[in-house]
């Protein structure tokens, strides 16, 4: 097996880096946003994690309260989601505002999805969709000022290639958001829209229609290697040409590149596989040479939500190698793109209604109790990096932070036996048995030009440390944790393990261990260790 090698000087030319991962971060619906958990565990999150934009469906969703008709006439209110933005402002972090679903008032048909009930139909009248667009952007102008909410993004629904989160066509949808841009820019032309949110990549011609063709699925179905298909984003070809046509605005595209062969999780009928552990990193790329070669090259890519599979109930979101791809997934895409959004932060978060356990599979770093699950500690690793890239290798990276000169590198061990990313676990037990995969490996890495007798702090996190899961375990896993067993299972799930070293008065370090499989590795140079 080949070892982890790498070595960087404190004085070698770097290259920028640009954190993509903590750009933005996803959350289930606004309304679940107005408790006092989710709002701890925003604040949480963004301190430990950078985050900088939240996105989240349902703005518009009854339950907010901003669209509602009385005899006939449109009645606007305000007040929930001001409470909203207020808070989520005063934490720290911008809205990456998603328009949608429909008020029911203004749905053309009564089906929802979700336990919440949505409306994933188009506006019955698109006039008042504008004029509810028009209305809601031009109260935050009011409320928060020109210059905030032009630092927002805007994004028109999610996933309108999906029934039931759209119940129309393609054309459809491009009308939405061309009522949408225009509406938008007619405000402020330094307003920020994109689109078209789609999901997920696929390999057929299931999209190639105004509506999704399921028998389209045979080639996914029929395959025995998923990774030989040409996987594409859906839509994103013909949104941006329907652009181009109608000269509207494309300040950004959106996208949603799970690596999986299935989009929604209620397609219990189909196969359900993980695709190659690049998956990620290849349509990434697709990506950016998609919007390179496009009429609008200078648009930025946010790719809004990302996870290891689309389900809600899939218990490798609760496991450590969760956190091993998202950071292997995270580095080897450096430079593609502009966010790659994790969905979601916390398991507070009810598609499906509330989780039946505290472990669920949920899509959280943070289960409902406010228990770090690995998934978290990945972020928080990924965030302690510094701004300008050193060194890079399969499995680790070098930075520098430019405004102290300190270094940071980060190490994982992400197995060569296993090709495929994290498999979907319908159950505890099948996500237990997927970390069995791997043997050790030799990591070698040599840090150079620090100050003499610096201090440098390794953290690990890996099945004993920082894991969540197995602290659960081992206090018998009870489902309804006493108040002390909760602060217990908070604190373990944040004890990684710590170890000091210091460098030589050469001012080098020179690590030489084995890493076992799934296992990251922080390494910091630190003044004051208490500081993280």
């Amino acid at each position: 097996m080949t070892a982890i090698e790498l070595r960087a000087d404190q004085s070698d030319r770097g290259k920028s880096l640009h954190h993509f991962w903590s750009v933005c971060v996803g959350a289930g619906r606004a309304n679940e946003g107005l408790r006092a958990s989710w709002l701890e565990h925003l604040k949480f999150v963004n301190e430990k994690c950078g985050f900088q934009y939240l996105r989240f469906h349902g703005l518009f969703h009854d339950d907010m309260f901003i669209y509602r008709e009385t005899d006939g006439q449109p009645v606007y209110n305000f007040q929930y989601v001001d409470d909203l933005f207020d808070r989520m402002l005063e934490i720290g972090v911008k809205p990456f505002v998603e328009l949608g679903f429909c008020p029911g008032d203004l749905a053309s048909q009564k089906k929802t999805i979700f336990w919440w009930e949505g409306h994933g139909s188009p506006p019955r009248d698109y006039s008042r969709w504008a004029e509810l667009v028009t209305r809601t952007i031009r109260h935050w102008l009011d409320r928060y000022g020109i210059d905030e909410v032009r630092s927002w993004y805007f994004e028109v629904w999610n996933e309108p290639n999906l029934n039931p989160f759209f119940r129309g066509t393609r054309s459809q949808y491009f009308e939405l958001y061309k009522v949408s841009a225009k509406a938008i820019k007619s405000i402020d032309p330094a307003l920020r829209v994109g689109g078209p949110s789609t999901s997920n990549f696929v390999p057929d011609a299931r999209f190639d229609g105004e509506t999704e063709d399921i028998s389209q699925h045979a080639t996914v179905l029929q395959t025995s290697d998923l990774d030989a298909l040409d996987w594409r984003p859906v839509w994103l070809t013909q949104f941006l040409e329907f652009c181009h046509r109608e000269h509207l605005p494309v300040d950004f595209v959106s996208c949603h590149p799970y690596p999986t062969d299935w989009a929604l999780d209620a397609l219990g009928q189909t196969v359900k596989q993980t695709r190659s552990v690049n998956a990620t990193r290849k349509d990434l790329a697709t990506v950016r040479q998609m919007i390179d070669a496009s009429p609008f090259p200078h648009a930025e890519i946010h790719l809004t939500e990302w996870s290891s599979s689309p389900s809600p109930r899939d218990h490798t979101h609760d496991c450590l190698d969760a956190a091993t791809f998202i950071v292997k997934a995270n580095l080897e895409s450096i430079g593609l793109v502009d966010s790659l959004s994790y969905w979601t932060f916390t398991d507070v978060f009810e598609e499906n209604g509330a989780g039946d356990t505290i472990f669920h599979g949920g899509f959280g770093m943070m289960n409902y109790q406010g228990i770090v699950k690995p998934a978290f500690h990945a972020y928080r690793f990924l965030h302690a990096l510094g701004d300008e890239l050193l060194a890079r290798c399969p499995g680790a990276v070098v930075t520098r932070h430019s405004n102290s000169g300190r270094m940071t590198a980060l190490v994982y061990h992400y197995p060569d036996e296993m090709t495929k990313a994290p498999p979907l676990c319908n159950t505890r037990d099948a996500a237990l048995q997927a970390l069995a995969t791997g043997s050790a490996k030799a990591i070698k890495l040599i840090l150079s030009g620090l100050k003499p007798g610096a201090k440098v702090l390794v953290e690990m996190l890996d099945q004993q440390h920082g894991n969540a899961l197995a602290a659960w375990k081992s206090i018998a896993s009870p489902e309804t944790p006493t108040r002390q067993q909760t602060h217990q299972l908070r604190e373990a799930a944040m004890t990684t393990k710590q170890v000091s070293l210091i460098a030589d008065d050469l001012g080098v370090l020179d690590i030489e261990q084995s890493i076992d499989p799934w296992s990251v590795l922080l390494i910091d140079e630190v003044e004051n260790v208490a500081e993280r």
